[in-house]
Protein backbone atom coordinates (compact mmCIF):
# COMPACT_ATOMS: atom_id res chain seq x y z
CA UNK A 1 0.00 0.00 0.00
CA UNK A 2 1.24 3.19 -1.12
CA UNK A 3 2.42 5.61 1.99
CA UNK A 4 -0.27 8.55 3.35
CA UNK A 5 1.20 12.08 2.81
CA UNK A 6 -0.35 14.85 5.10
CA UNK A 7 -4.07 15.67 3.40
CA UNK A 8 -3.81 19.52 1.96
CA UNK A 9 -7.21 20.74 1.73
CA UNK A 10 -8.36 24.13 0.67
CA UNK A 11 -11.80 25.55 1.96
CA UNK A 12 -13.71 25.39 -1.25
CA UNK A 13 -12.55 21.48 -0.67
CA UNK A 14 -13.62 21.59 2.61
CA UNK A 15 -16.95 23.32 1.72
CA UNK A 16 -17.95 20.96 -0.84
CA UNK A 17 -17.66 17.62 1.25
CA UNK A 18 -19.81 19.07 4.36
CA UNK A 19 -22.22 20.06 1.43
CA UNK A 20 -22.52 16.34 0.79
CA UNK A 21 -22.94 15.51 4.37
CA UNK A 22 -25.62 17.65 5.08
CA UNK A 23 -27.74 16.95 1.63
CA UNK A 24 -30.19 14.15 2.23
CA UNK A 25 -29.95 13.37 -1.82
CA UNK A 26 -25.93 12.97 -1.91
CA UNK A 27 -25.25 9.09 -2.76
CA UNK A 28 -24.24 7.10 0.50
CA UNK A 29 -21.16 5.96 -1.40
CA UNK A 30 -19.74 9.83 -1.46
CA UNK A 31 -21.01 10.26 2.38
CA UNK A 32 -18.75 8.00 3.39
CA UNK A 33 -15.65 9.30 1.40
CA UNK A 34 -16.34 12.24 2.82
CA UNK A 35 -16.13 11.15 6.26
CA UNK A 36 -13.23 9.81 5.32
CA UNK A 37 -11.22 12.53 3.93
CA UNK A 38 -12.91 14.94 6.79
CA UNK A 39 -11.98 12.47 9.65
CA UNK A 40 -8.25 12.08 8.62
CA UNK A 41 -7.71 15.83 8.76
CA UNK A 42 -8.42 14.94 12.18
CA UNK A 43 -5.17 13.56 12.46
CA UNK A 44 -7.03 10.39 13.10
CA UNK A 45 -5.67 7.04 12.29
CA UNK A 46 -6.89 5.00 9.09
CA UNK A 47 -8.29 1.51 12.15
CA UNK A 48 -9.71 4.26 13.93
CA UNK A 49 -11.27 6.32 11.02
CA UNK A 50 -12.61 2.72 9.71
CA UNK A 51 -13.92 2.25 13.21
CA UNK A 52 -16.00 5.24 13.15
CA UNK A 53 -17.55 4.80 10.07
CA UNK A 54 -18.04 1.29 9.75
CA UNK A 55 -15.59 -0.24 7.09
CA UNK A 56 -12.21 -1.32 6.53
CA UNK A 57 -8.68 0.28 7.19
CA UNK A 58 -7.94 -1.08 3.25
CA UNK A 59 -11.03 1.09 2.13
CA UNK A 60 -10.04 4.24 3.93
CA UNK A 61 -6.48 3.98 3.01
CA UNK A 62 -8.09 3.25 -1.09
CA UNK A 63 -10.27 6.29 -0.71
CA UNK A 64 -7.28 8.77 1.25
CA UNK A 65 -5.01 7.77 -1.47
CA UNK A 66 -7.56 8.55 -4.24
CA UNK A 67 -7.89 12.04 -2.86
CA UNK A 68 -4.35 12.49 -2.77
CA UNK A 69 -3.64 11.92 -6.32
CA UNK A 70 -7.05 13.60 -7.79
CA UNK A 71 -8.35 15.84 -4.89
CA UNK A 72 -12.37 15.68 -4.91
CA UNK A 73 -12.99 14.30 -8.35
CA UNK A 74 -11.09 11.24 -7.11
CA UNK A 75 -13.36 10.45 -5.17
CA UNK A 76 -15.78 9.63 -7.29
CA UNK A 77 -15.93 6.16 -9.03
CA UNK A 78 -13.31 5.52 -11.87
CA UNK A 79 -14.91 4.76 -14.85
CA UNK A 80 -15.91 1.09 -16.00
CA UNK A 81 -15.56 0.19 -19.16
CA UNK A 82 -18.35 -2.87 -18.85
CA UNK A 83 -18.08 -5.76 -20.93
CA UNK A 84 -16.77 -5.80 -24.55
CA UNK A 85 -19.04 -5.74 -27.59
CA UNK A 86 -19.89 -9.40 -28.51
CA UNK A 87 -21.36 -8.54 -31.99
CA UNK A 88 -19.51 -5.54 -34.05
CA UNK A 89 -21.13 -3.51 -37.50
CA UNK A 90 -19.77 -6.47 -39.63
CA UNK A 91 -22.75 -9.24 -37.70
CA UNK A 92 -25.67 -6.04 -38.58
CA UNK A 93 -24.61 -6.05 -41.48
CA UNK A 94 -24.31 -9.68 -41.95
CA UNK A 95 -28.10 -9.92 -40.40
CA UNK A 96 -29.34 -7.30 -42.94
CA UNK A 97 -27.67 -9.29 -45.80
CA UNK A 98 -29.40 -12.13 -45.18
CA UNK A 99 -33.11 -10.56 -45.02
CA UNK A 100 -32.45 -10.35 -48.82
CA UNK A 101 -32.14 -13.93 -49.48
CA UNK A 102 -34.73 -17.04 -49.58
CA UNK A 103 -35.91 -17.77 -46.03
CA UNK A 104 -34.70 -21.42 -45.81
CA UNK A 105 -36.71 -24.19 -47.02
CA UNK A 106 -40.19 -24.64 -45.43
CA UNK A 107 -40.68 -21.54 -44.48
CA UNK A 108 -42.07 -18.42 -46.34
CA UNK A 109 -41.01 -15.62 -44.47
CA UNK A 110 -37.92 -15.39 -42.36
CA UNK A 111 -38.12 -14.37 -38.66
CA UNK A 112 -35.88 -13.61 -35.81
CA UNK A 113 -34.79 -17.23 -34.58
CA UNK A 114 -34.01 -18.64 -38.30
CA UNK A 115 -31.76 -15.73 -38.68
CA UNK A 116 -29.96 -16.32 -35.57
CA UNK A 117 -29.85 -20.11 -36.75
CA UNK A 118 -28.54 -19.24 -40.11
CA UNK A 119 -25.99 -17.05 -39.16
CA UNK A 120 -24.74 -19.87 -36.17
CA UNK A 121 -22.95 -17.40 -33.88
CA UNK A 122 -25.56 -14.88 -33.39
CA UNK A 123 -28.28 -14.97 -30.61
CA UNK A 124 -31.94 -14.40 -31.66
CA UNK A 125 -32.04 -10.86 -29.26
CA UNK A 126 -29.21 -9.57 -30.88
CA UNK A 127 -30.91 -9.75 -34.10
CA UNK A 128 -34.47 -9.17 -32.57
CA UNK A 129 -32.33 -6.30 -31.77
CA UNK A 130 -31.04 -4.83 -34.75
CA UNK A 131 -34.48 -5.40 -36.55
CA UNK A 132 -36.09 -3.19 -33.77
CA UNK A 133 -33.37 -0.64 -34.08
CA UNK A 134 -33.37 -0.53 -37.49
CA UNK A 135 -37.60 -0.33 -38.16
CA UNK A 136 -38.31 -3.60 -39.74
CA UNK A 137 -40.71 -5.92 -38.79
CA UNK A 138 -40.67 -9.21 -39.84
CA UNK A 139 -44.11 -10.09 -39.33
CA UNK A 140 -45.82 -6.75 -40.28
CA UNK A 141 -47.66 -7.51 -43.76
CA UNK A 142 -48.87 -3.92 -45.70
CA UNK A 143 -51.02 -4.62 -48.81
CA UNK A 144 -51.76 -2.07 -51.73
CA UNK A 145 -53.65 -1.78 -54.63
CA UNK A 146 -51.91 -0.33 -57.95
CA UNK A 147 -54.26 1.03 -60.26
CA UNK A 148 -53.42 0.43 -63.44
CA UNK A 149 -56.40 2.85 -65.11
CA UNK A 150 -54.40 4.17 -68.02
CA UNK A 151 -56.83 7.59 -67.12
CA UNK A 152 -55.76 7.78 -63.29
CA UNK A 153 -55.02 11.01 -63.37
CA UNK A 154 -58.16 13.04 -65.22
CA UNK A 155 -60.86 10.50 -63.45
CA UNK A 156 -59.16 10.82 -60.05
CA UNK A 157 -58.98 14.66 -60.29
CA UNK A 158 -62.76 14.99 -61.22
CA UNK A 159 -63.95 13.33 -58.25
CA UNK A 160 -61.90 14.88 -55.79
CA UNK A 161 -62.92 17.98 -57.98
CA UNK A 162 -66.48 17.38 -57.10
CA UNK A 163 -64.96 16.55 -53.03
CA UNK A 164 -63.39 19.91 -52.68
CA UNK A 165 -65.59 22.24 -55.44
CA UNK A 166 -69.10 20.80 -55.99
CA UNK A 167 -70.96 22.39 -58.50
CA UNK A 168 -73.41 25.25 -57.46
CA UNK A 169 -76.86 24.08 -56.40
CA UNK A 170 -75.94 19.74 -57.40
CA UNK A 171 -75.91 17.39 -54.64
CA UNK A 172 -72.99 15.14 -54.96
CA UNK A 173 -73.14 11.09 -54.05
CA UNK A 174 -71.28 8.33 -53.30
CA UNK A 175 -72.72 4.88 -54.45
CA UNK A 176 -72.02 1.89 -53.74
CA UNK A 177 -73.13 -1.88 -53.00
CA UNK A 178 -71.86 -4.46 -49.90
CA UNK A 179 -72.91 -7.45 -51.39
CA UNK A 180 -73.31 -10.47 -49.58
CA UNK A 181 -73.45 -9.78 -45.94
CA UNK A 182 -74.06 -12.81 -43.91
CA UNK A 183 -77.00 -12.99 -41.30
CA UNK A 184 -74.75 -15.70 -38.74
CA UNK A 185 -76.28 -16.73 -35.26
CA UNK A 186 -73.73 -16.79 -32.66
CA UNK A 187 -73.26 -18.27 -29.08
CA UNK A 188 -73.45 -14.69 -27.06
CA UNK A 189 -73.36 -14.50 -23.30
CA UNK A 190 -70.67 -13.67 -20.35
CA UNK A 191 -68.46 -15.43 -18.58
CA UNK A 192 -67.04 -15.31 -15.45
CA UNK A 193 -63.61 -16.50 -14.76
CA UNK A 194 -61.91 -18.35 -11.55
CA UNK A 195 -60.60 -15.11 -10.65
CA UNK A 196 -63.81 -13.94 -10.37
CA UNK A 197 -63.91 -11.30 -13.35
CA UNK A 198 -66.24 -11.44 -15.83
CA UNK A 199 -65.86 -11.36 -19.97
CA UNK A 200 -68.24 -10.68 -22.68
CA UNK A 201 -68.15 -12.80 -26.11
CA UNK A 202 -69.70 -14.97 -28.52
CA UNK A 203 -69.00 -18.87 -29.31
CA UNK A 204 -66.93 -19.51 -32.38
CA UNK A 205 -68.97 -21.53 -34.01
CA UNK A 206 -72.08 -20.23 -35.65
CA UNK A 207 -74.98 -21.13 -37.91
CA UNK A 208 -75.50 -19.26 -41.44
CA UNK A 209 -78.64 -17.83 -42.36
CA UNK A 210 -78.19 -16.42 -45.65
CA UNK A 211 -77.18 -12.96 -47.07
CA UNK A 212 -78.10 -9.83 -48.07
CA UNK A 213 -77.25 -7.04 -50.49
CA UNK A 214 -77.07 -3.59 -49.50
CA UNK A 215 -76.96 -0.78 -51.79
CA UNK A 216 -75.96 2.70 -49.93
CA UNK A 217 -75.76 6.27 -50.97
CA UNK A 218 -73.82 8.52 -48.72
CA UNK A 219 -74.53 12.36 -49.44
CA UNK A 220 -70.85 14.35 -49.68
CA UNK A 221 -72.25 17.78 -48.45
CA UNK A 222 -74.42 16.69 -45.34
CA UNK A 223 -73.13 12.46 -44.61
CA UNK A 224 -76.60 11.47 -44.13
CA UNK A 225 -77.06 7.77 -45.85
CA UNK A 226 -79.87 6.17 -47.94
CA UNK A 227 -80.11 2.62 -47.78
CA UNK A 228 -81.68 0.05 -49.38
CA UNK A 229 -81.69 -3.60 -49.52
CA UNK A 230 -81.82 -6.49 -52.16
CA UNK A 231 -81.57 -10.68 -52.56
CA UNK A 232 -79.39 -9.72 -55.72
CA UNK A 233 -77.32 -7.18 -56.93
CA UNK A 234 -78.14 -6.55 -60.52
CA UNK A 235 -78.46 -4.08 -62.86
CA UNK A 236 -82.29 -4.14 -62.34
CA UNK A 237 -81.41 -3.58 -58.20
CA UNK A 238 -79.01 -1.08 -59.18
CA UNK A 239 -81.43 1.22 -61.52
CA UNK A 240 -83.98 0.38 -58.94
CA UNK A 241 -81.88 2.12 -55.98
CA UNK A 242 -80.85 5.29 -58.06
CA UNK A 243 -84.62 5.20 -58.65
CA UNK A 244 -85.00 5.56 -55.25
CA UNK A 245 -82.37 7.69 -54.33
CA UNK A 246 -83.05 10.36 -57.38
CA UNK A 247 -86.95 10.46 -56.50
CA UNK A 248 -85.90 11.51 -53.12
CA UNK A 249 -84.79 15.14 -54.50
CA UNK A 250 -86.98 17.61 -56.26
CA UNK A 251 -87.17 17.59 -59.68
CA UNK A 252 -84.63 18.84 -61.84
CA UNK A 253 -81.77 19.09 -59.35
CA UNK A 254 -77.98 18.42 -60.65
CA UNK A 255 -77.01 15.17 -59.21
CA UNK A 256 -73.64 13.79 -59.53
CA UNK A 257 -73.10 10.29 -58.43
CA UNK A 258 -69.38 8.80 -57.61
CA UNK A 259 -69.16 4.98 -58.29
CA UNK A 260 -66.97 2.05 -59.09
CA UNK A 261 -66.89 0.38 -62.39
CA UNK A 262 -68.67 -2.98 -61.76
CA UNK A 263 -70.50 -4.14 -64.74
CA UNK A 264 -73.96 -3.29 -63.16
CA UNK A 265 -73.16 -0.04 -63.19
CA UNK A 266 -72.47 0.79 -67.14
CA UNK A 267 -72.20 1.17 -70.09
CA UNK A 268 -75.73 -0.06 -70.89
CA UNK A 269 -77.27 2.27 -68.38
CA UNK A 270 -77.41 4.69 -71.06
CA UNK A 271 -80.93 4.87 -71.78
CA UNK A 272 -81.56 5.60 -68.14
CA UNK A 273 -79.11 8.34 -68.13
CA UNK A 274 -81.18 9.51 -71.21
CA UNK A 275 -84.33 9.87 -68.82
CA UNK A 276 -82.64 11.56 -66.38
CA UNK A 277 -80.47 14.45 -67.91
CA UNK A 278 -79.81 16.05 -64.59
CA UNK A 279 -77.88 12.65 -63.01
CA UNK A 280 -73.82 12.35 -63.88
CA UNK A 281 -72.31 8.96 -62.89
CA UNK A 282 -68.49 9.60 -62.49
CA UNK A 283 -66.25 6.78 -62.29
CA UNK A 284 -63.40 5.58 -60.08
CA UNK A 285 -60.54 4.91 -61.70
CA UNK A 286 -59.55 1.00 -61.81
CA UNK A 287 -58.92 -0.19 -58.51
CA UNK A 288 -58.63 3.09 -56.42
CA UNK A 289 -62.31 2.34 -55.22
CA UNK A 290 -60.76 4.06 -51.89
CA UNK A 291 -61.51 7.19 -53.80
CA UNK A 292 -65.14 6.61 -52.89
CA UNK A 293 -66.04 7.97 -49.95
CA UNK A 294 -69.09 5.63 -48.91
CA UNK A 295 -66.25 3.30 -48.44
CA UNK A 296 -65.59 4.89 -45.01
CA UNK A 297 -68.95 4.51 -43.74
CA UNK A 298 -69.22 0.88 -44.53
CA UNK A 299 -66.12 -0.05 -43.03
CA UNK A 300 -68.37 2.52 -40.00
CA UNK A 301 -71.33 -0.31 -40.39
CA UNK A 302 -69.39 -3.17 -40.02
CA UNK A 303 -67.18 -2.00 -37.26
CA UNK A 304 -70.74 -0.29 -34.99
CA UNK A 305 -73.45 -2.73 -36.02
CA UNK A 306 -72.38 -5.82 -37.92
CA UNK A 307 -69.36 -7.09 -36.55
CA UNK A 308 -69.52 -10.08 -33.71
CA UNK A 309 -73.56 -9.29 -33.67
CA UNK A 310 -76.12 -12.36 -34.26
CA UNK A 311 -78.60 -12.77 -36.70
CA UNK A 312 -81.34 -15.41 -37.08
CA UNK A 313 -82.36 -14.54 -40.39
CA UNK A 314 -82.05 -12.42 -42.96
CA UNK A 315 -84.68 -10.18 -41.98
CA UNK A 316 -83.07 -9.89 -38.47
CA UNK A 317 -79.75 -8.54 -40.49
CA UNK A 318 -81.47 -5.88 -42.66
CA UNK A 319 -83.01 -4.28 -39.92
CA UNK A 320 -80.24 -3.95 -37.64
CA UNK A 321 -78.68 -2.13 -40.54
CA UNK A 322 -81.76 0.02 -40.51
CA UNK A 323 -81.30 1.01 -37.34
CA UNK A 324 -78.04 2.03 -37.78
CA UNK A 325 -78.74 3.93 -40.80
CA UNK A 326 -81.35 5.80 -38.49
CA UNK A 327 -79.10 6.20 -35.42
CA UNK A 328 -76.00 7.58 -37.71
CA UNK A 329 -78.51 10.15 -39.42
CA UNK A 330 -78.31 11.73 -36.10
CA UNK A 331 -75.15 12.87 -35.86
CA UNK A 332 -73.33 12.48 -39.46
CA UNK A 333 -71.37 15.03 -40.80
CA UNK A 334 -69.51 15.13 -44.37
CA UNK A 335 -66.01 13.71 -44.26
CA UNK A 336 -63.00 16.18 -45.01
CA UNK A 337 -61.00 15.15 -47.76
CA UNK A 338 -57.49 15.46 -46.88
CA UNK A 339 -55.18 14.00 -48.69
CA UNK A 340 -52.62 16.16 -50.99
CA UNK A 341 -51.34 13.91 -52.88
CA UNK A 342 -53.40 11.10 -55.11
CA UNK A 343 -51.59 8.62 -56.76
CA UNK A 344 -51.77 4.96 -58.41
CA UNK A 345 -48.74 3.62 -57.63
CA UNK A 346 -47.83 1.41 -54.73
CA UNK A 347 -46.85 3.54 -51.12
CA UNK A 348 -44.02 5.09 -50.38
CA UNK A 349 -40.88 3.37 -48.77
CA UNK A 350 -41.31 4.26 -45.42
CA UNK A 351 -44.44 2.63 -45.65
CA UNK A 352 -43.59 -0.37 -46.99
CA UNK A 353 -42.58 -3.64 -44.24
CA UNK A 354 -38.91 -3.66 -44.96
CA UNK A 355 -37.17 -0.12 -44.14
CA UNK A 356 -33.43 -0.85 -44.72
Amino acid sequence: MAHLKPLDLSSDDRVTLQSWLSAGTTQQRLVLRAKIVLAALEGRSCPSIASQVGTTTLTVRKWLLRFQEGGIAGLNDALRPGKPRTYDEDVEKRILALLDEPAPSGYATWNGSLVAKALVNVSSRFVWRVLKRRGISLERRRSWCISTDPEFGPKAADIIGLYLAPPENAVVLCMDEKPGIQALERAQGWLRLPNGRAITGYNHEYKRHGTSNLFAALEVATGQVKGRHYARKRRREFLDFMNCVVGGYPPGTQIHVVMDNYCTHKPKNDRWLRDHPNVHFHYTPTHASWLNQVEIWFSMLWRHALRGASFTSPTQLRDAIDRYIAAYSEWAHPFEWTKSEVQPTRPKPKYTDLCR
